[in-house]
């Protein structure tokens, strides 16, 4: 008879909520890409509107120097034979049209200013509609990168969800029972804007984590630290790789409370200092908006915005 194989034990809940952590931690990740291209993607589409605006300008200005032009094509061939004459002045293409001016045997006659002027709007067009195209390309491309991020987010939280769904109901319990420590705003020494960014992020303190959001019911790390600092008069983008380049850079031993602080190489998640070794984060999915200590995740740096 053969023997028996050894049930596998199970895991237990330290070894579960290092998964968890793990697969929040692969999600944010992402979700720092999302919100770093959420912010290009704004960008881009800012400058792409600006730029057709600027291509539609182009074109009405070529049009008007293409009617003066052709107002003095058809003076020079005034009583010719108009057929030859009548195709380069309807035509639509302004290469098309420019071209048939220089077969034509009165080209010398037209003004020479008069035709150099339209050359150069021609190509000032080309130009615009190739910066329009190009541009057009990369809010593409930058909206298949939101997309991708967006569904890597969505397959971690999959995973972790089905990892916790594997946990007995006590079990279960146990590892989301990761309580916030017990601060309050009034208890920091802090004052002026700092004071302020610190009143709303505590505010904040169990409230959800939701990937992207900056509020109201819920938040991502940068999106809270974002609004925070929002409401002191202190305008920040919202990713934390990009918050890192917002403001003085100063070491650990100058942190005051207000200070934003980064975690993880490169930087996925920031929360701001509060004082006595503490932070308040917005976490992740399973724990929120919570208080906790400075060196939980891997500290980087800090910065002092304003």
């Amino acid at each position: 008879m053969l023997p028996s194989t050894p049930a596998q034990a199970a895991p237990s809940i330290k070894d579960v909520q290092a998964k968890v952590d793990d697969l929040y931690r692969q999600a944010e990740v992402a979700g720092e890409r999302f919100d770093a291209a959420n912010l290009r993607l704004k960008q881009l589409r800012a400058e792409l509107e600006d730029l057709q605006a600027d291509q539609k300008h182009q074109g009405e200005q070529l049009s008007g120097v293409r009617d003066q032009v052709r107002d003095s094509v058809l003076s020079q061939f005034e009583g010719s034979n108009m057929s030859a004459v009548g195709q380069v002045v309807t035509s639509e293409d302004p290469k098309v049209f420019l071209a048939g001016l220089s077969t034509m045997s009165a080209y010398d006659g037209i003004q020479n200013s008069l035709l150099t002027d339209y050359a150069n709007q021609v190509n000032a067009l080309d130009l615009r509609r190739e910066a329009t195209a190009h541009r057009t390309d990369q809010v593409a491309d930058t909206e298949a990168d939101l997309k991708k991020a967006k569904a890597e987010i969505d397959d971690k939280l999959a995973e972790a969800k089905k990892v916790l769904d594997g946990l007995q109901a006590d079990q279960r319990e146990a590892l989301l029972s990761r309580d916030s420590t017990r601060v309050s705003a009034a208890d920091i020494g802090a004052s002026g804007s700092a004071a302020s960014a610190i009143a709303f992020a505590m505010a904040q303190v169990g409230k959800a984590y939701v990937y992207g959001a900056a509020g109201d019911s819920a938040y991502d790390c940068s999106g809270l630290t974002m609004r925070a600092w929002g409401a002191a008069g202190v305008s920040l983008p919202h990713s934390s790789a990009a918050q890192y380049n917002s403001g003085r850079h100063i070491s650990e031993s100058e942190l005051q409370p207000g200070d934003l602080v980064f975690y993880y190489s490169p930087i996925s998640h920031v929360g701001m200092y509060i004082g006595n070794g503490m932070i308040v984060n917005a976490e992740n999915p399973s724990v929120g908006v919570k208080v906790t200590s400075l060196h939980e995740m891997p500290y980087v740096g800090a910065v002092r915005p304003g």
